[in-house]
């Protein structure tokens, strides 16, 4: 409670805050969003154009439609264009394993300024590489810029934010992520030159697209690299931290100015009692405490449920997707434009129910609807397979309708969830682990889903991610506790303590 000037009690959602300054600072951390966002995506637009340019072969196009089971395998498990694709999720993983030892030692914010800072130089580096091996390392270490802020930047706003407005302004992180999706795939659209039907595999080498085009899809993401580390400069330090630094004093300051002298004395002393007695850095023997991995097995299991839903494998396989439902290259193009709108708009839905309807309502909506939008999706792929007529506008319908159902609920949820479930001491450290599997379980799916689907066919691999999210929603529905209008002190009490 807050005692007000005139001496009657009030809550911590009840303060006035300082809403433009919270704003201001919540969007500048959730740039590491946009930035994830469109580094994540910028390769499906240009890949047929930088493998045209390093000559890569996809071996798995060589291999009989009759081959054998492990000889299908084996040709997509060592492709270089599937590679090409996934090797970034290798740094994803060394970033997001990394954050969290770094956060916790010095401190949210620069490691906001060191993952901009590495955006700005990788973004920049790919574009100028010669070589495949330097375009590999590129995205390497762009990967880790992405594993960094999708851990650092929804911390840091949960450990700013209002707890009345928390599901709201980490979603932002979210949106941002979406705009950063949006953005790629529009860049790619307007940088990119058409392609004419038959066009000789010497002349589209040859090509502006091939030759140059792809390098500028890379280069734009320096823009936005360079106001999120310029904007990372200015931004406070997590009072949170500060205060589990020692530096009350300074987390005083933040917090007064978040919400006012009355809510600084009160929110700093929930934080130090959360603290007591804890050292400055997180001991391995905390993380192992009985109580505590029961938190952090949900954090994982929300984190690796979020990748195994199967959507990022429509973001990043759109192409194929669409041409196994029978679209042209030119048609396929628009069509990913379009997912990048439904993703956007449908975002906002989770911005203004997340902390109305509340976390697990959205999250149980989503693995749902997801299970029978895959299932559906499957069936008419099995239909097709069998020589049934399937209209190519039903397959774009349940791809948006899939897309639709992840914006509002599983995409931005989750990053919330997993934001706010963990003790202070170790919020870090644990949220470094659970990010961690997030990246393991997005490149396992990423990496996968080319066998499944040369192996098991498209109609068989989008019923298992149904059976996935069938098994998510039972999860979510037995384990997930409701966390919308807590302070984070609150939540720690009722899942730790």
């Amino acid at each position: 409670m807050i005692a007000t000037p005139g001496g009657s009690p009030t809550t911590h959602t009840e303060a006035r805050f300082n809403a433009t300054y919270v704003w201001m600072i919540s969007v500048v951390a959730a740039m590491g969003g946009l930035l994830f966002g469109y580094d994540w995506v910028v390769i499906g637009g240009a890949a047929k154009f930088y493998e045209a340019f390093f000559h890569l072969k996809d071996t798995a196009a060589l291999v009989a439609q009759d081959a054998g089971f492990w000889v299908k395998v084996k040709a997509n498990a060592i492709s270089p264009t599937g590679w090409a694709q996934s090797c970034a999720l290798l740094g994803c993983l060394g970033g997001a394993l990394v954050s969290g030892a770094l956060s916790d030692r010095f401190g949210r914010k620069p490691m906001l300024i060191l993952a901009a800072a590495n955006f700005v130089l990788s973004s920049v580096g790919i574009a100028l590489t010669q070589s495949f091996p330097a375009f590999v390392t590129w995205r390497i270490l762009g990967g880790m810029s992405i594993g960094l802020a999708s851990n650092i930047s929804p911390m840091y706003i949960s450990e700013i934010a209002p707890p009345a407005r928390r599901g709201l302004l980490v979603a932002i992180n979210q949106l941002t992520i979406v705009i950063g999706v949006l953005a790629a795939q529009f860049v790619n659209w307007c940088i990119a030159r058409p392609v004419p039907d038959g066009l000789p595999p010497a002349e589209f080498a040859a090509s502006w697209n091939v030759v140059q085009g792809w390098r500028w899809m890379f280069a734009a993401c320096a823009v936005p690299s360079v106001l999120f580390l310029v904007g990372s400069l200015f931004v406070p330090e997590s009072p949170r931290w500060l205060t589990k630094a020692g530096a009350g004093a300074r987390a005083e300051r933040t917090l007064s100015r978040i919400g006012g002298r009355d809510y600084a004395i009160a929110a700093l002393a929930d934080i130090r009692a959360t603290l007591v007695n804890e050292d400055k850095h997180v001991r391995l023997n905390e993380l192992l405490d009985r109580r505590v991995l029961v938190v952090l097995g949900l954090g994982i299991f929300l984190a690796v449920f979020q990748q195994w839903c199967g959507i990022n494998v429509i973001f990043n396989y759109a192409g194929e997707i669409f041409r196994q439902a029978g679209y042209n290259i030119n048609d396929t193009l628009t069509n990913i434009v379009m997912t990048g709108l439904v993703n956007f708009l449908f975002t906002f839905v989770a911005l203004f129910t997340v902390d109305r309807l509340g976390r697990k309502p959205l999250m149980l909506f989503g693995a749902a609807a997801l299970a029978l939008i895959y299932a559906a999706i499957g069936y008419c792929y099995h239909l097709k397979g069998g020589g049934s007529v399937v209209p190519n506008t039903l397959f774009l319908v349940l791809v948006l309708s899939a897309i639709a159902a992840y914006s509002m609920s599983l995409a931005p949820v989750t990053w919330v969830i997993i934001s706010e479930i963990f003790p202070n001491r170790i919020r870090g450290s644990a949220m470094s682990i659970a990010v961690g599997f997030l990246w393991i379980a997005c490149f396992l799916l990423t990496y996968t889903f080319p066998i499944f689907n040369a192996v098991l066919g498209a109609s068989v691999t989008f019923w298992i991610y149904a059976a996935i999210c069938c098994v998510g929603f039972v999860g979510i529905l037995t384990r997930l506790p409701e966390t919308k209008g807590k302070t984070l002190e609150q939540i720690e009490k009722e899942l730790v303590d």
